[in-house]
């Protein structure tokens, strides 16, 4: 099933508030996870087989080092889920 900009940026933004606390109005496509965020590498790990079982898509080990905002991280999964 193919998810939408908003679909996957809303359900990010919940993966992310229940693993760092960062409330969902703060996880916007131009923030960075470490820079903006002050996400760790461990809980964007979390976030990101979190991410992976709620969209039912793959994100490869070696993508992670890729997804540096959050915008990376929604076009990616959209691709996926195509």
């Amino acid at each position: 099933m193919a998810h939408t900009t908003e679909d996957v940026l809303a359900g990010l933004a919940e993966i992310v508030n229940e693993e760092t606390g960062v409330p969902t109005e703060n996880v916007t496509l131009e923030k960075s996870f470490t820079d903006d965020l002050d996400i760790d590498s461990i809980s964007l790990m979390t976030i990101v087989v979190n991410a992976e079982e709620k969209f039912d898509v793959k994100i490869p080990d070696e993508e992670v080092p890729n997804l540096k905002t959050v915008k990376d991280a929604v076009d990616f999964i959209v691709g996926a889920s195509k």
